[in-house]
């Protein structure tokens, strides 16, 4: 019998207060994970924590910023002895920046590189030993379409999910002979509360020209819901996933696999 029970097992999800993260964290708890998650100040945590108890969910809440190391070793460390082993980790933090290439500052490239990079490694780094102790563990690292495509305005962004990618197939690399299995899930493009302006009726009745692009570039024709993620999620976080390691599951509509439709 194929197993997508999650019981008893701890999954840990960075920045999952609010959309993506908390759509798949979600996902996890219905398949009988107990939810841990942190963000980056208690506002978004408390924030968070009302909706996952809204949502009938008991979770752990923590403060903690992921591109800090110290306090990332301080938060493993916390909920191993308040809460127990993390069994899953979902890298799910992170931060996009849409300014021309030739306009973004190396600061500002690097914020990105810090949180969507850097982090990941950081947070998975920590978690490693106590899976190879435990003799099993998952890691799903969210990557992007971006980690194929390129795109205007979004290099670093491009760049960091590129990176996430080939770190997600050499953490599988390095740590498939422990029992971890380290998989990505690269979502297209999802209907959350931060592209709702790409997606709002226009004054004159018609789309958002964005949104008719992606339509157009979509052969499901439609956004994605961040539900759609949590399927996949449960999947790379189960037994049922044993032996994929260092796959990236790209959740986007058909998009990474269409040339787009002939114009009229």
């Amino acid at each position: 019998m194929v197993n997508f029970n999650l019981d008893n097992k701890i999954a840990l999800v960075t920045g999952a207060s609010y959309g993506i993260g908390f759509a798949i964290a979600k996902g996890l708890a219905d398949a009988g994970a107990k939810i841990v998650f942190n963000d980056i100040n208690l506002e978004l945590v408390e924030k968070g924590i009302a909706a996952y108890k809204e949502a009938g969910i008991e979770a752990h809440g923590y403060v903690c910023d992921v591109t800090d190391e110290t306090a990332v070793n301080e938060l493993v460390a916390k909920i191993e002895a308040e809460v127990g082993v993390i069994d899953i980790l979902v890298n799910n933090a992170g931060i996009i920046r849409r300014i021309p290439m030739h306009e973004m500052s190396a600061d500002e490239f690097r914020k990105v590189i810090d949180v969507d990079l850097n982090a990941p490694f950081i947070v998975s780094k920590a978690v490693i030993p106590s899976m190879i102790k435990k003799g099993h563990g998952k890691i799903i690292n969210i990557c992007s379409m971006m980690s194929e495509l390129g795109r205007e305005t979004v290099s670093a962004y491009a760049a960091a999910k590129g990176g996430l990618k080939m770190l997600t197939k050499n953490i599988a690399s390095e740590y498939g002979e422990f029992n971890i299995q380290c998989n990505g899930i690269g979502p297209g493009y999802i209907a959350t509360p931060q592209t709702a302006p790409l997606r709002e009726t226009q004054p004159d009745g018609s789309r958002h020209p964005f949104d008719s692009f992606i339509i157009a570039k979509t052969p499901a024709a439609r956004w994605g819901d961040p539900e759609d993620l949590a399927g996949p999620a449960v999947f790379l976080a189960s037994d049922a996933s044993n032996f994929i390691n260092g796959h990236i599951l790209y959740v986007d509509g058909g998009i990474l696999a269409y040339i787009g439709k002939q114009p009229k």
